[in-house]
């Protein structure tokens, strides 16, 4: 049958689409900006028909309704990223966290995780009836692919990524459309603290570089401070905003990566309408799935490979703790792990997780009480992100520690030489109390 007739036939509403999804089902949701919109509301108004469904994603910037209290028998999510959405569902064992490698989750929906229903949103169709999935290419591709039911929101706003992003009309079972505005992340005010961090690690990156950046103000931070940069390249799995700032000064022109040289590549993005409006339709970025992007063997083909990651926790023997705050989990492994481990596949590669030196509580009295990120011992029940053996730089404000290749005693000493002044001594003590040195 001609594409265009097989589309005019898959038109639905949102209340026949989500009349399809039965009890116990796995469902899959996009991820990040390219979440669905209007399926999770339909399902929360279907709630009393529905039990014991699973809803499997990662980062998403929905509301989270459907994990709110109430939901408890007929929703369960499973994630191996923690957002704002869900955190309190996890805490309150409403969700399951799940360890995993970003570049796995593929690999979960044939073993695991079997997908029953597919929930994503995608562009309007080309010429040859393909739609692209957008924003989200990810585990969202695998999902669809792999799904006995594939539920489209088929949105006039999303843009039209290249790559291996894309989906025929006739593998969507369910279209709904849609018209509605993308989410958007503004980009923070970047701090003093923060410009002193990207000033450090840029002092690392040399021209000619392939750079991965994570999430959040120091990975922009340090994008701000390789504008100078010559002939950098890009392969990460997300696409930042401030790529774009960098492949506008000419920072970047993806000419010396080794792999995919003329390309951006990565797997999924979230910010601005003009970020979303840079990658439409761009011959030159193109979206992949996470097996492909954060596969720590591809990653390592690119040249001169440098990941930028943030972390929350660092102990005196290098390990660092990136996704857990007081044991509990607060975001996820993300694709930390597999960008350091790729880097020093990489011929010249660095990897570098960057953080502030310190953070802030409040006593019972309103007060606020000074920590050092830097620690003696991670926190009990804290999840090891990456390992001492895999860790390679660390960078703060006050300096940058090169732990690879140094021995127990001198790596806590390089740590503690960019710890806040306020706590060195009391590091010091501390290590020699754990015979570190």
């Amino acid at each position: 049958m001609e594409w265009k007739e097989i589309y005019k036939n898959r038109f639905a509403t949102v209340e026949e689409a989500v009349r399809a999804i039965e009890d116990g089902d796995h469902l899959v949701f996009g991820h990040a900006a390219g979440c669905p919109q209007v399926v999770p509301a339909e399902m929360i108004a279907q709630k009393e028909r529905l039990h014991d469904v699973g809803i499997y994603h990662m980062l998403t910037l929905n509301d989270g309704s459907y994990l709110t209290p109430g939901t408890e028998g007929h929703f369960r999510h499973i994630t191996n990223f923690v957002g704002g959405n869900s955190r309190q569902a996890v805490a309150d064992d409403r969700a399951d966290f799940l360890p995993v490698f970003f570049y796995e989750i593929p690999q979960l929906f044939d073993e695991v995780y079997p997908v029953d229903v597919a929930v994503i949103q995608v562009s309007y169709p080309d010429s040859e009836g393909n739609c692209s999935f957008g924003l989200s290419c990810d585990y969202t591709k695998a999902a669809a692919e792999k799904a006995r039911l594939v539920i489209a929101e088929m949105n006039e706003n999303m843009p039209y990524v290249e790559g291996d992003n894309k989906i025929h009309i006739s593998r969507l079972d369910y279209i709904i459309p849609t018209n509605l505005a993308l989410p958007e992340i503004p980009l923070p005010k970047i701090t003093d603290v923060e410009k002193a961090i990207g000033r450090n690690c840029a002092s690392l990156i040399e021209d000619g570089s392939t750079i991965q950046l994570g999430i959040g103000n120091i990975p922009n931070a340090v994008a701000n401070e390789l504008k100078k940069k010559k002939h950098l390249g890009i392969h990460t799995e997300m696409f930042t905003e401030t790529m774009v700032d960098l492949i506008e000064c000419g920072a970047v022109d993806n000419s010396q990566k080794g792999l995919n040289n003329g390309y951006s590549v990565c797997s999924f993005t979230m910010g601005s309408q003009r970020l979303y409006d840079y990658i439409n339709n761009n011959p030159a970025v193109l979206f992949k799935s996470c097996t492909y992007t954060n596969d720590p063997y591809t990653i390592g083909l690119n040249n001169k490979f440098v990941s930028i990651n943030a972390t929350l926790e660092v102990d005196l023997y290098g390990q660092a703790s990136s996704e857990t705050v007081k044991g509990l989990p607060w975001s996820g492994t993300g694709g930390q792990s597999e960008t350091v481990q790729g880097a020093q596949m990489s011929k010249g590669g660095k990897s570098i997780l960057a953080m502030h030196s310190t953070y802030t509580t409040k006593d019972e009295n309103g007060n606020e009480v000074l920590h050092s990120k830097i620690v003696s011992c991670l926190h009990p029940n804290s999840a090891v992100t990456t390992s001492r053996n895999d860790t390679d730089y660390v960078v703060t404000e006050y300096g940058v520690a090169w732990l690879r290749g140094l021995n127990i005693g001198d790596r806590a000493k390089a740590l503690i030489k960019i710890a806040h002044p306020a706590f060195r001594e009391q590091l010091a003590k501390e290590a020699e109390e754990l015979c570190i040195w």
